[in-house]
């Protein structure tokens, strides 16, 4: 019975300080999860119908509003607040008491940066009347599709900072602790699709309802 031997290749050989150093390297750190969620409803009635005058002064009202009184965060969000490294609010009141709710007294961050991009509605006759749900819809098409900004931060402008923002949490991450962001519905979808083009994927989506949430993670 013959018995064949199999020699290595001297041109494919490594060392066996290098294959013993490769062997050794620690594993890649995985980077923590992106969560982004909506802050919880506004102190503020829909059930009316406006002018596109009064839908921007509802608007201007709304960006000073805090939270209606009697609401429950969702438990899975606070749990996601208390496991996560980092937590960031906008600088909007309603963003801010949405913090306070769900972060059992924790320190989290302010941040500009998170604020909503702005909804400066068409100027439409008065005989026009929607509700402020509808006037959303218009004004934010207005904005994205016709540069409608009336010198406000423009579509451009807003996704430039919609790259900042996502590369600075893309940078909290790299520790490996989950970052929480309590902000808007509309400029946190800005930033899902920068983080989309960054290399980071939606695994969960609960829609855009207040308090509903966003998770990405790394590819």
């Amino acid at each position: 019975m013959s018995t064949d031997t199999i020699r290595p290749d001297p041109a494919s050989a490594q060392p066996l300080s290098q294959a013993s150093a490769e062997l050794n390297q620690p594993p890649e750190a995985k980077s923590g999860a992106i969560i982004m969620a909506r802050h919880g409803e506004p102190d503020i009635s829909r059930r009316i119908r406006l002018s596109a005058s009064e839908y921007a002064a509802w608007w201007a009202r709304y960006e000073e509003t805090g939270l209606r009184q009697g609401q429950t965060p969702p438990p899975q969000l606070m749990m996601a607040v208390e496991r996560a490294s980092s937590v960031l609010s906008s600088t909007r009141i309603r963003a801010i008491e949405t913090a306070y709710a769900v972060s059992g007294g924790r320190v989290f961050e302010i941040d500009e940066t998170l604020i909503e991009a702005p909804l400066p509605p068409p100027h439409w006759p008065d005989w026009l009347r929607f509700s402020p749900r509808t006037w959303g819809v218009i004004a934010r098409t207005w904005w994205w599709f016709f540069n409608h900004h009336l010198g406000q931060e423009t579509r451009a402008q807003a996704e430039v900072r919609a790259q900042s923002v996502a590369a600075r949490l893309e940078a909290l991450t790299l520790s490996g602790g989950d970052v929480v962001v309590l902000a808007h519905g509309f400029f946190n979808t800005m930033i899902g699709q920068q983080l989309k083009r960054r290399g980071w994927r939606l695994v969960e989506n609960q829609g855009f309802n207040y308090w509903c949430a966003r998770r990405f993670e790394r590819r």
